[in-house]
C-alpha cells in the first residue's frame, strides 16, 4: 500500500508531524513559563485565553499527559514515515541516515526552535495553545486519565503523592523582596523602598526605631513652673512625656496644644498640667513594628514607652517613627552619614545600624546591639579611644571621636 502513496504526500505527512511536535513541545513551554501573578491578574480582566491556560495549569500533571502523549504520538508516526521513505528512495540501507537526519530536524524544528520562542512569548503562544488543549484534553481525558493513575502509583511507590494544589504559589518574604527589587523599572524608587519598609516592619522591632532613654525630652513637675513654661512654648514636638525626677517615673502624656492657650493664665500651674494629662501607654522592646502599629490604630495613640522585661524605660517610640520607616526618604532630616571625595564614609555613631545598612547598601549585623556605637563597643568589649582603628564585619573603621560613655563619629574606609 506504501508504494501507491506518493513520495510528495507521505513528505508533506512527515513534515505536518514535526509541525505537531513542536506544537506541542512549544506549547508546553509556554505555558509553563507564563508568569502566574499576570496570569491571575488577565484572568480577573475576563482574558478568555488567560482562563482557559488557567484552568489547564490547575492541574499540571494532566496536562503534562496530555503534551507528552501527543508528542509522542507524532514523534512516532514521524519516524515511521522517515523510515518508509528511506526505504522508497534508497532502500533498507538508508534508514540509518534518515534517522539522523530526522533526528537533527527535529531537534531544530521541533524542539528547540519552538521552545525558545514559546520562552520568549509565552502568552503570544501558551493562550492560543490553551483552546487547543482544551478540546484534546476532552477527546482523549479517558487515555491521559489511565496514564496519570499508573504514574500517580508509581510516584507514591516512592514515596511521593501528589497534592492538586493549583497553579497557585504563595511567596515567602524573602521571594517578595527578590520580587520588589526585580521590579524596579516597573516601580519607581521611591515607592520601591516604601514597599520594602513595609516588609521590614515584621521583622523590626520597636527597639530598632525609638528614641533612646537619654535622649527623650520630657516635663520633670519637680522642675519650677517657669522653666515648665518656657518648656512648652519652645517645644519641637506635640506630645511629651511628663514625669517626676526620673523618666522612670512618668505619670502621663502631655498634648502641649491643650494647655498652651492656659499657660498665659496667671492661675496656670502644675495642677493644670495634671488634669490634661493622657495615661502612658508602655510597649514591650521585643514588638514588632507591625504590631505596634496595629496597636496605636486600636488604642488611638501615637505615642508610647518602650520597656524592657524589668519594666524599666528604655526609650520613646511615636507613630511618626513607625511612618518613618516606610516614608523615610520623604522626609527631610540630618544626614547621618556623609559620603567623602575618596570613597571614605564619615558616620555618627548613634545612627541605627538598619538604617545605616538602609544608606550604604551594606550588610552589618543588625540582630544584636541596635545603634553603631552599641554594635563596635559590643565587638571591642570596651570603649575605644579615638584614633583606634578596627575590621567589624570586612570594613576598616576608625574611631574619630568618642568620650568616657559613647563612641560620637566614626570613618569608613572604602573596601580595598
Amino acid at each position: 500500500m506504501n508504494a501507491d502513496i506518493p513520495l510528495s504526500i507521505l513528505l508533506a505527512v512527515l513534515v505536518l508531524f514535526l509541525i505537531i511536535s513542536g506544537f506541542f513541545a512549544g506549547s508546553e513551554t509556554a505555558l509553563m513559563s507564563l508568569n502566574r501573578y499576570r496570569l491571575q491578574h488577565l484572568v480577573k480582566q475576563k482574558h478568555s485565553g488567560a482562563i482557559k491556560a488557567s484552568k489547564l495549569l490547575q492541574r499540571p500533571d494532566r496536562l503534562i499527559s496530555l503534551i507528552l502523549l501527543g508528542n509522542c504520538f507524532a514523534n512516532t508516526l514521524a519516524s515511521s514515515l522517515a523510515t518508509v521513505i528511506a526505504i522508497r528512495l534508497s532502500g533498507e540501507e538508508a534508514i540509518p541516515a534518515a534517522a539522523a537526519m530526522l533526528t537533527l530536524v527535529m531537534l531544530i524544528f521541533s524542539e528547540v526552535t519552538p521552545k525558545t520562542l514559546a520562552a520568549l512569548k509565552p502568552e503570544t503562544i501558551g493562550f492560543p495553545s490553551a483552546w487547543v488543549h482544551t478540546v484534546l484534553l476532552r477527546l482523549v481525558y479517558p487515555i491521559v486519565w489511565v496514564v496519570n493513575v499508573c504514574s500517580n502509583i508509581l510516584l507514591r511507590l516512592v514515596g511521593i503523592r501528589i497534592a492538586h494544589q493549583g497553579h497557585h504559589h504563595s511567596l515567602n518574604k524573602d521571594e517578595l523582596r527578590s520580587v520588589l527589587l526585580d521590579a524596579d523599572r516597573l516601580i519607581p524608587q521611591r515607592y520601591q523602598k516604601m514597599l520594602m519598609g513595609i516588609l521590614d516592619l515584621e521583622s523590626a522591632t520597636v527597639e530598632h526605631v525609638m528614641t533612646p532613654r537619654n535622649e527623650i525630652v520630657g516635663i520633670d513637675l519637680e522642675d519650677p513652673i517657669e522653666s515648665i513654661i518656657a518648656q512648652i512654648q519652645h517645644s519641637p514636638h506635640t506630645r511629651l512625656p511628663v514625669y517626676k525626677k526620673s523618666i522612670d517615673r512618668v505619670i502621663g502624656f502631655l498634648h502641649l496644644r491643650i494647655v498652651l492657650s492656659q499657660i498665659s493664665h496667671a492661675d496656670f500651674d502644675k495642677q493644670k498640667i495634671t488634669e490634661h494629662l493622657l495615661k502612658p501607654f508602655f510597649i514591650p522592646s521585643s514588638t514588632s513594628l507591625h504590631e505596634q502599629m496595629q496597636s496605636f490604630k486600636t488604642e488611638r495613640l501615637r505615642i508610647g514607652l518602650v520597656v524592657d522585661e524589668y519594666g524599666d524605660v528604655q526609650g520613646l517610640v511615636t507613630l511618626d517613627d513607625l511612618l518613618q520607616e516606610i516614608v523615610g526618604e520623604l522626609i527631610n532630616e540630618e544626614i547621618d552619614v556623609k559620603k567623602q571625595l575618596d570613597g571614605s564614609y564619615l558616620v555618627d555613631a548613634s545612627i541605627t545600624v538598619r538604617d545605616l545598612n538602609r544608606v550604604t547598601h551594606w550588610d552589618l549585623p543588625t540582630g544584636g546591639p541596635k545603634t553603631l556605637n552599641g554594635l563596635i563597643i559590643e565587638f571591642m568589649e570596651t570603649i575605644p579611644k579615638p584614633g583606634t582603628s578596627l575590621k567589624l564585619n570586612g570594613y576598616v573603621i576608625e574611631v574619630l571621636q568618642a568620650d568616657r560613655k559613647t563612641i560620637q563619629l566614626v570613618k569608613f574606609y572604602p573596601p580595598l
